[in-house]
């Protein structure tokens, strides 16, 4: 047995990867660019992913090298006579074919991951869940800062946690000081909900004050009774009321099946309110005597409001405001289906192409690198010496 037998033929490996590669792009080519378009059906569902394909051209310079490295320590034999004793013959033809088996193979995968498309089926999906208003009170006594930074600021990034966790449930938000507005009706698209919630300030209301109740009708006027889902109503204030009675608009809330509950922000000791030029604080301010106004929270009238509703008080803490806690008890409600949307769903194909890499690497474990006359009969490349 020669030398040559032992060693690797690496020209014609090179050729054969070479054409191999030309025809499996050219393939790809054609296929992405003229097969596809034709099928109008067809989706990609992670097209960002195709430049893996490009991992299999350096799978083939490090196969070439390591059968270069491979030969090159084989000529380095001291006595290449005795070296075909040492040595099984090993097969040019079948390493390369098990080398192009796991190329390909992870070809396939590539596509697999890339997960073609089409083929269509009608989809249902159906929303259920709670209807939501949140009363938020933007009066300047909310500036007071016995919660960090301030109450205001406190309670609007507990909302934007809060709508972190819906899940279905109808949101609504109305902000009020002396008098209460929509800030953003009621709806399931919690991007636009943030969005409103970001520009929330003391500004956004003229007219300073508390006027919980006026929040509360508001808020029952701003519901679809129609739909049958069930409905909360959370305030979130410091409690002084100094505009209506919020506890009658409590009851008339109850009266619907509509539960409030409260959530108060600040102190019962109470805290300076700062005064502001622009973004830069000035002092506090002060009633006509000159003397610095303190906001306390009124505890008992929030409590007071939520029972007259069947709702809870919760006092907010600067570890926590307690939304989440108000969530769970919503959410332990029923919740009703109020909306159904029809779709088209495409569907998935990337087990296709993952079941011909799988079979590729089946195929590559079946196939032994050493020579055999038997495989060696069936060897297409028999007359280029590989």
């Amino acid at each position: 047995m020669s030398k040559e037998q032992i060693k690797y033929r690496l020209s014609g490996m090179t050729y054969t990867i070479l054409i191999a590669e030309l025809i499996w792009w050219a393939l790809y080519i054609v296929a992405y660019f003229v097969l596809a378009p034709l099928i109008p059906e067809l989706r990609f569902d992670n097209q960002t992913w195709t430049w893996i394909g490009l991992v299999g051209l350096l799978m083939n310079v490090i196969f070439l090298l390591l059968i270069r490295w491979k030969n090159n320590k084989l000529t380095q034999f001291g006595n290449q006579k005795l070296l075909p004793h040492f040595i099984q013959a090993t097969s040019t033809f079948k390493t390369l074919l098990k080398f192009l088996l796991v190329r390909f193979a992870f070809a396939w995968l590539v596509i697999a991951i890339i997960n073609p498309k089409f083929g269509t089926k009608e989809a249902e999906a159906k929303t259920e869940g709670i209807d939501i208003m949140l009363c938020l009170d933007v009066s300047n006594s909310m500036l007071a800062e016995d919660l960090k930074p301030n109450r205001l600021i406190k309670a609007t990034r507990a909302i934007s946690q809060l709508i972190d966790d819906l899940h279905g449930d109808r949101l609504g938000i109305i902000v009020f000081a002396g008098d209460a507005y929509v800030q953003l009706p009621i709806t399931t698209d919690y991007g636009a909900a943030k969005l409103f919630l970001s520009n929330i300030n003391t500004d956004i209301v003229p007219v300073q004050g508390t006027a919980v109740g006026k929040a509360i009708d508001l808020a029952m006027e701003s519901f679809d009774f129609e739909n049958g889902s069930n409905k909360s109503i959370i305030v979130i204030s410091d409690g002084e009321n100094h505009e209506d009675d919020a506890v009658a608009s409590a009851e008339r809330a109850k009266s619907k099946n509509v539960v409030v509950h409260t959530i108060g922000m600040g102190s019962t000791q109470g805290s300076p309110i700062p005064n502001y030029t622009g973004s830069r604080k000035n002092g506090f301010k002060q009633d006509k005597e000159g003397n610095v106004v303190v906001s306390k929270l009124d505890e008992q009238k929030l409590t007071q409001i939520a029972a007259a509703a069947d709702g809870i008080f919760v006092r907010a803490s600067n570890a926590q405001v307690g939304l989440k806690t108000l969530l769970e008890e919503i959410q332990q409600l029923d919740k009703v289906e109020f909306d159904t949307v029809v779709y088209t769903e495409y569907e998935d194909r990337f087990q296709w192409f993952a079941g011909i890499s799988m079979l590729l690497l089946i195929i590559d474990t079946l196939i032994s690198e050493r020579k055999s006359q038997w495989f060696n009969q069936f060897n297409p490349l028999k007359k280029k010496g590989l």
